[in-house]
């Protein structure tokens, strides 16, 4: 995510904690590589230079308290400027015990659709029982494309597509749900090509009928600067009470955005990360900042745990951390990785090890953890219990059967083996903690 920008924020700090001495020109040195950093990222150059003078006129005016030195002094500084820039941390609240509803806006190919499900599929897993509305009726293909994501996600949809008014969809949409049980109700609505009046209309017609809870606009991440005068756009038209900014997956505009977008003041809730229903996260400056500065972010990574809890049952977890783990245990861990998302995004969640993975390094493990599993796939039900039964001819066999070499059948099982060993060794311990702070039940741990 952003990996431009957090290279070169990253980069500037590693030059700063080298310098043996922290004057006011390595101070000066240090702002002008903010500065690259963040205008390479699109974030407007009156933020840029609001936001390094301050870290300038900080560091060179603050002592550093007791048991901090200055260059740490000077990345707090700079870690609390990033985080006001991107308006800090916000929440989103809502009530199991009554209705809430939500109405997403934003223009057309900004992502909305695709967050209308991925909100649905966020609050169902914390219990909500949540209905969808379907009414766009601009975008031709618009309720298909939202009764597909539903399906996937697993919540019902309302929709008509006789008729064409967005605004009496809506109304409809709520009072269908509003008899269903349903303690949440989100309502996807018609974008246009642009900001053309006619949408912003629409949109006030919708929340003066519906009287939503929240306004949730959604904003394309790649647009960069560009996104304060959308933002503020609707933000005038009609209460916005938060953000959700999409497309934030690699995309090199995003910091511009997001920080676009904390100009305007209105509140970021949400960020999207990826392409599948799991890729929406709520939006934590603190958090985020951490992560831009290889700090890792471990309570995004208990939830991502938390996310495949369930399907951990208590004897697999026993054989793991025991060393007693089979094949198929260990096709479980690369499934599980897949479920989180990717290698590389787990690892920079991780305080100390975000940012230090050579992206080689991290491309070698994604395509080892591929490989092996077409190979545990190619054993019998009897190899992947007990692969100390693995001679000579059962790995040609396997080599053969998955496609792949016999030099990858046997990296598979030294590396197997490796891993059964340090477990065995009481080296497991690290996994029981994590499981623990998961929120699992470890036996024996």
């Amino acid at each position: 995510m952003l990996d431009s920008l957090r290279s070169g924020l990253q980069n500037a700090v590693k030059k700063l904690l080298g310098n043996d001495i922290v004057d006011e020109a390595a101070i000066k040195e240090f702002v002008r590589d903010l500065q690259r950093a963040l205008i390479q990222a699109d974030v407007n150059v009156k933020l840029v230079l609001s936001v390094t003078e301050s870290v300038q006129r900080r560091a060179l005016e603050e002592k550093p308290p007791p048991g901090l030195d200055r260059k740490n002094q000077i990345v707090k500084i700079l870690y609390e400027e990033l985080d006001k820039l991107l308006g800090g941390d916000q929440e989103l609240k809502l009530d199991r015990s009554k209705l809430s509803v939500i109405v997403m806006l934003g223009i057309q190919g900004s992502g909305k659709t695709t967050t209308v499900g991925k909100l649905a599929r966020f609050y169902a897993k914390k219990g909500f029982k949540v209905g969808v509305v379907a009414a766009d009726t601009f975008r031709p293909g618009a309720v298909t494309q939202l009764k597909t994501i539903a399906q996937v996600v697993g919540v019902d949809v309302y929709s008509d597509e006789k008729e064409k008014d967005s605004v009496k969809v809506a109304e409809a949409g709520k009072r269908f749900f509003e008899g269903g049980g349903k303690n949440l109700i989100v309502i996807d609505t018609a974008g246009r090509h642009k900001e053309e009046q006619s949408l912003l209309d629409e949109m006030s017609r919708i929340f003066s009928k519906v009287k939503p809870d929240l306004n949730l606009l959604v904003v394309d991440g790649t647009i960069g600067q560009q996104a304060f005068s959308q933002a503020a756009a609707f933000h005038k038209a009609s209460p916005v009470g938060g953000i959700a900014v999409t497309k934030l997956d690699g995309a090199a505009k995003g910091g511009g955005a997001l920080a676009a977008v904390g100009a305007t003041g209105a509140k970021v809730f949400f960020i999207g990360t990826g392409e599948r229903v799991d890729d929406l996260e709520e939006f934590s400056a603190t958090r985020f900042v951490g992560r831009l500065l290889g700090m890792g972010d471990l309570k995004a990574l208990l939830d991502m745990a938390k996310q495949v809890e369930g399907e951990v049952d208590e004897k697999r977890v026993q054989r793991m951390v025991t060393g007693r783990l089979t094949m198929d245990d260990f096709l479980f861990q690369f499934e599980q990785v897949n479920k989180m998302g990717s290698l590389k995004k787990i690892l920079d969640l991780i305080p100390g090890v975000s940012g230090n993975m050579k992206s080689e390094d991290l491309e070698k493990a994604e395509k080892n953890m591929k490989t092996w599993k077409s190979i545990i796939q190619a054993m019998t039900a009897e190899e992947r219990a007990a692969p100390e039964k693995l001679n000579a001819p059962r790995v040609k066999r396997i080599a053969q059967g998955s496609g792949r070499s016999e030099k990858d059948v046997r990296e598979l099982i030294a590396r197997y083996r490796q891993t059964k060993s340090m477990m065995k060794s009481g080296k497991g311990r690290e996994m029981r903690q994590f499981l623990r702070r998961a929120g699992g039940q470890v036996p024996g741990g």
